[in-house]
């Protein structure tokens, strides 16, 4: 697996890639966000380890321009930022997860992991003329694609798996979001629109409910 990582910080950025290496990934590394772009887009890396605060380019006008044409690569930020904005500001941008510097090594580590498993997985889910293909990373409601992006691909994803449970926002920042201390999951309702928008669901009626004060249920209609 090869991992870009875009930090302009030389310690912390030969750290990652002496670590990593050790884990047995292949890593390329950019020291500021033109350059970390250009790479991203020519060497077909399978996960993206980009610093928010970047020379040339910031962290999110690079995350944004690699979502332009790159809806799938997972995007981790690496961030001294930590206010529910400034992190809403990263997710919407594109990006996957983020990682509050300093970071613990070991849950770098798992949390990459956890990302190459999503990558690996090869089903296809259903829900009404939703389908999603997790190998090509493909979503289609009825003969139409639908573009989401990786964050939207894996709430949507997970909700369909639980079909017919109600997901709770906790449940959903833990499993989704993979952060397992209090968060404001009102994030999830950021991303619950734009699938809903996508996907032309109807907030009340469709195929994916609100459960008012706890989170979605997921339920084919009959």
């Amino acid at each position: 697996m090869k991992i870009l990582i875009v930090e302009d910080e030389i310690g912390i950025a030969n750290f990652l890639r002496q670590g990593l290496e050790e884990e047995g990934y292949s890593i390329f590394v950019a020291n500021d966000g033109k350059t970390g772009l250009e790479l991203a887009l020519s060497q077909k890396v399978n996960l993206i380890l980009l610093d928010w605060i970047l020379p040339q380019m910031t962290g999110i006008e690079v995350c944004n321009a690699i979502r332009k044409t790159d809806a799938k690569t997972p995007i981790i930020f690496l961030t001294a930022k930590d206010t529910v904005q400034e992190t809403i500001e990263g997710l919407k941008a594109g990006a996957n997860d983020y990682i509050k510097k300093p970071f613990s090594f070991d849950e770098l580590v798992e949390r990459i992991k956890i990302h190459f498993r999503n990558q690996s997985e090869s089903e296809i889910l259903k829900l009404g003329g939703i389908e999603i293909n997790l190998t090509k990373h493909l979503v289609t409601a009825g003969e139409t694609e639908v573009n989401l992006t990786q964050r939207e691909f894996e709430l949507l994803s997970y909700l369909i798996r639980n079909k017919g449970k109600v997901c709770t926002r906790s449940q959903i920042i833990e499993d989704v979001w993979d952060i397992h201390f209090e968060y404001d999951t009102g994030v999830i309702d950021v991303f619950m629109n734009a699938i809903r928008k996508k996907l032309n669901l109807n907030k009340e009626e469709d195929l994916i409910k609100t459960i008012r004060g706890v989170g979605y249920i997921a339920n084919d209609l009959n």
